[in-house]
């Protein structure tokens, strides 16, 4: 196996556990696009494992700026990046703001 194969695509599901588990969000999603990227120029030929989706909210962005939220992402998935991820758009929120009863 060449070093290239070496290793094992990342699932969403995989990324989406490591994301759980270090930011304890209130809701992620996370989404496989790399079927769409079949036939883009730089695309390796996966079926899977190289083009994400985010969509995460979660306390720990708290205070933090939209490019601080992101590098917390990464820092989070900086083991399974060098697994053949070559894109990830992350929408990283707080969580939404109860509405409190009207009286």
């Amino acid at each position: 196996m060449s070093a290239a194969t070496a290793f094992e695509p990342v699932t969403a599901a995989e990324m989406q556990s490591v994301l759980s588990a270090a930011l304890q969000p209130e809701f992620i999603e996370v989404q496989d696009d790399t079927a769409a990227h079949h036939g883009h120029a730089g695309h390796s030929g996966a079926d899977f494992g190289t083009h994400f989706s985010l969509h995460i909210r979660a306390r720990s962005f708290t205070g933090l700026s939209h490019v601080q939220r992101h590098r917390l992402v990464y820092d989070a998935l900086r083991d399974l990046m060098p697994r053949g991820v070559h894109a990830l758009a992350i929408k990283a929120e707080l969580p939404a703001t109860p509405v409190s009863p009207s009286h």
